[in-house]
């Protein structure tokens, strides 16, 4: 039991880690922020990381409901899901940037902890569908709660590297970030890939079960 729940820790928390996609959401966070204080920025940081949270805990257990209600198998949704994914993965090889996310540091904004930042910048459209994929994947008391806290462990983590966002940009400077955003998203496409592949494989496999 502790094994199961273990490994679905450590991958849970891999798997939301990379797709916040950390280093572009820094990126946004530095634009975002610039000339606020440091209290103002850890104000931000925290609503923006309990907003995502928030979200993240309502899609997770969402995906089963929303499948039912709307009549369409989970397999369907991973074709779906991991394709918008792959979009946003081949948006991050190319320019570092999601796409659905473009041009928001220009934007004026009295709050940008939950828009934006939270939404769509760390959770947007491809990681809404992901999330609750992965939700709707799990099944057992230990797989379920693993993968919570493998959520809360990619959102803590990534509050650390917003933290140290202006440390990050002075090591790595602009290019260096969006270098790793670009490393980012070659994980990320690979991940949509599994996706899209598990639920080719699980479709054509209840197709002939259902044709016997």
């Amino acid at each position: 039991m502790f094994e199961t729940f273990f490994s679905t820790y450590l991958s849970s928390t891999i798997r939301f880690l990379f797709l916040l996609a950390p280093f572009f959401v820094v990126t946004m966070f530095l634009a975002l922020t610039r000339g606020q204080s440091s209290a103002e920025k850890s104000s931000v940081i925290r609503r923006s990381i309990v907003s995502a949270f928030v979200l993240g805990l309502v899609l997770f257990f969402a995906g089963p409901l929303l499948f039912d209600a709307i009549g369409i198998t989970l397999n369907s949704f991973r074709i779906g899901a991991g394709s918008l994914l792959f979009l946003t993965a081949i948006s991050l090889v190319n320019s570092g940037t999601r796409s659905h996310a473009t041009g928001l540091p220009e934007e004026d904004r009295d709050d940008i902890a939950v828009v934006p930042l939270a939404i769509p910048v760390m959770i947007g459209p491809a990681t809404i569908g992901a999330i609750m994929v992965y939700g709707a994947e799990l099944k057992t008391v230990p797989d379920v709660i693993g993968g919570l806290l493998g959520l809360v462990s990619g959102l803590l983590i990534l509050a650390v590297l917003l933290h140290l966002s202006g440390y990050l940009e002075k090591v790595l400077g602009k290019t260096g970030l969006n270098i790793m955003s670009k490393i980012s998203g070659l994980i990320l496409s690979a991940m949509a890939a599994e996706i899209v592949l598990t639920g080719i494989a699980g479709f054509v496999a209840a197709t002939e079960a259902a044709s016997l």
